[in-house]
């Protein structure tokens, strides 16, 4: 579960089944009730409708708690980071990072790094079309070293450069869940 509308259709299968949630987070759901295999697959093919799935597998979980505290960090926080990305991941997932980034690299088949530029780019698509912030705003807010180093990514990934970007109506930003 990457965003607000998940979690909404994850709290309706469970209604739908009856069952009593206790917490409904990004990644993560706790129950009250012990669940039987056939209601696990009730679950199972009601998240499956919207378009998500249940994971047993602790391998996938912990993948998809990188994913999450990514999007997190990166889409719906404002706050500076104090720490590099590495440390944020061991220090929230009481994991070493070197085992989080093969496990992501082993699974995703791309680095937690690539992930994470993926998802500032978005970002800071986002930021140039809203247009309340200037470049250098931008790169000061998603933790940029300068400007230079925002704009050098930015073309890398996009083959734009910000303020081309800013011009370009027909380019749209691509959803989270597609990242």
């Amino acid at each position: 579960m990457v965003s607000a509308r998940c979690k909404m259709a994850v709290k309706e299968a469970l209604k739908s089944l009856g069952l009593h949630f206790i917490v409904v987070d990004l990644g993560e759901v706790e129950v009250m009730e012990n669940l039987s295999p056939e209601q696990r697959e009730e679950l199972k093919i009601a998240l499956l409708g919207s378009g998500l799935e249940l994971m047993d597998d602790k391998r996938a979980v912990l993948i998809e708690k990188i994913k999450n505290a990514v999007v997190g960090m990166v889409h719906h926080t404002d706050e500076i980071m104090k720490v590099n990305f590495s440390e944020f991941l061991s220090e929230k997932l009481n994991h070493d990072y070197t085992y989080l980034a093969n496990l992501f690299s082993e699974v995703q088949g791309t680095t937690i790094e690539q992930f994470i530029i993926s998802h500032k780019i978005e970002r800071i698509k986002e930021l140039i079309i809203y247009g309340e912030l200037n470049i250098t705003e931008i790169a000061w807010k998603m933790n940029y070293s300068s400007v230079a180093h925002l704009s050098n990514q930015f073309k890398k990934v996009t083959g734009l450069s910000p303020s081309h970007f800013k011009q370009l109506k027909e380019k749209r930003r691509s959803p989270i869940e597609e990242i």
